[in-house]
């Protein structure tokens, strides 16, 4: 195994575990911060109220999107294991 071929596999990996969980991730963010400015503007500074709308929205985003990101995790793994022979020379 080459220096190049680690380097080729972990960049996928990187790639393959953004594309996956980077939308998930984005919505976290920008319901967390609509959340903030709202709780910012009205002063309300309930500890829960930053939790639950946030979890909501991830769990849509992951039932909305899961057949997208299984196929991108099932298309990484099948590409992994079709070529072990090569990782192997």
């Amino acid at each position: 195994m080459t220096i190049e071929l680690v380097r080729d596999l972990a960049a996928e990996v990187f790639k393959t575990l953004l594309m996956a969980s980077g939308p998930v991730l984005l919505v976290s963010l920008v319901v967390g911060l609509l959340v903030s400015f709202f709780q910012a503007i009205t002063q309300i500074q309930e500890f829960t109220l930053t939790f639950v709308p946030k979890i909501l929205a991830v769990f849509a985003v992951i039932f909305v999107l899961m057949p997208w990101m299984a196929e991108i995790l099932i298309n990484y793994t099948r590409n992994l294991l079709e070529n072990i022979p090569m990782y192997i020379r």
